[in-house]
C-alpha cells in the first residue's frame, strides 16, 4: 500500500502488476478497495496493472465532508488526479455499484482520459432509488440532528472508519453538526435528483453522448442491481457490449461481492479480453 495527496487529501492506493495498460476498479457502496485484490490479481496475470484505490470518505483514506457536486463525481475527479500523479493516463477504468456510478462519471468528465469503461453490477430501478438515499445520506442526517457529532461517529458505518484511520475522529467531532448536516443534505439531494434514471446517478441524455467510449456491462443480480438495469446500460450507451454471466436474479437486497468469487475467472477472460480488443484498434 502507498499514499499520495490528491486534491489535498492522502488517498490509499495500491497497484497490483508490473507491466501494461492501467486500469481502475473500484467497489461498492463506500466498501474497501481490499475485496477487489483477488481479481485485480487476475487481471494483472493478464498483463494490465491494476490500480486499486480507497475513495475519500472509504477505507484508510483521509475524510472530507464538503463539496458542491455529487459524491461520485468527487470520486471521478480524486481517481483521475491519482492517475495523473502516477503516470497512468489513459485508463481503462470500471467497477461494481457505486464504483460503476462513479467510472460513467469519469468518463463523461475525463473522456480523452478513458481507454474505456468496465461496468458491473450496474444499480438501478425503483427498489434501488427508494433505499439507497437514505442508506447513503438520510440515514446520517437523522443521527446528527438528534445526537450531533459524537452520534454520527457511533455509528457502524463511521466506526469503521475511525478504527482504520482514527485521525476521522477528531475530524468528525471538531465538524459543525450543521455543516455535516448541510452536505450530506446536499448530497442526498443531488443523488435524488437523478435516482429514478433507468440507470441510477446518470440521465439516458448523458449515456447517449457516450458513443465511441468503449464499453462493457455485466450486470448483477440483486434488487439493488437487477440483470434489467445492466442490460438498460447497455441498451442506452451506444456501441457497448453486454456479457450476462451464469447467474439469476436473487430476491434478496444485495449479493455480496464476495459470493461473485467463483465468477472471477469468466470476469477476467471478459474484461481481459475486451481491453485487448480496444488496445489493438487504438494502436491500428
Amino acid at each position: 500500500m502507498a499514499t499520495l495527496k490528491v486534491n489535498g487529501l492522502r488517498i490509499n492506493y495500491e497497484i497490483i502488476g508490473s507491466h501494461g495498460p492501467f486500469v481502475a476498479l473500484m467497489p461498492g457502496g463506500r466498501r474497501s478497495y481490499i475485496e477487489f485484490v483477488p481479481l485485480a490479481r487476475k487481471l494483472a496475470g493478464e498483463g494490465f496493472r491494476v490500480l486499486l484505490h480507497d475513495r475519500r470518505n472509504t477505507g484508510t483514506s483521509e475524510m472530507s465532508i464538503a463539496g458542491q457536486e455529487v459524491e461520485e463525481a468527487i470520486w471521478a475527479d480524486d481517481l483521475h488526479e491519482l492517475l495523473r500523479q502516477l503516470g497512468g493516463l489513459p485508463a481503462f477504468v470500471g467497477g461494481s455499484s457505486s464504483g460503476a456510478r462513479t467510472s460513467i462519471l469519469f468518463g463523461l468528465r475525463h473522456k480523452a482520459a478513458t481507454l474505456g469503461l468496465l461496468l458491473f453490477r450496474v444499480t438501478g430501478g425503483a427498489f434501488a432509488a427508494e433505499r439507497l438515499p437514505d442508506n447513503y445520506y438520510g440515514q446520517f442526517i437523522r443521527v446528527a440532528r438528534e445526537g450531533g457529532m459524537a452520534a454520527v461517529c457511533a455509528t457502524d458505518q463511521y466506526r469503521e472508519r475511525i478504527a482504520l484511520n482514527p485521525a476521522d475522529r477528531d475530524m468528525l467531532l471538531n465538524m459543525d453538526a450543521k455543516q455535516f448536516i448541510a452536505v450530506m443534505t446536499r448530497w442526498r439531494d443531488y443523488f435524488v435528483e437523478r435516482a429514478h434514471e433507468p440507470v441510477l446517478g446518470v440521465t439516458a441524455a448523458d449515456l447517449a453522448t457516450m458513443a465511441g467510449t468503449p464499453t462493457i456491462v455485466i450486470p448483477g443480480n440483486d434488487k439493488v442491481h437487477n440483470s434489467a438495469s445492466g442490460r438498460t446500460a447497455h441498451t442506452l450507451i451506444p456501441g457497448s457490449e453486454l456479457h450476462e454471466l451464469p447467474i439469476t436474479d436473487q430476491d434478496v437486497v444485495v449479493v455480496p461481492f464476495e459470493e461473485w468469487g467463483p465468477l472471477e475467472p469468466e470476469i477476467t477472460r471478459v474484461f481481459a479480453d475486451f481491453m485487448r480488443r480496444h488496445m489493438e484498434r487504438r494502436a491500428a
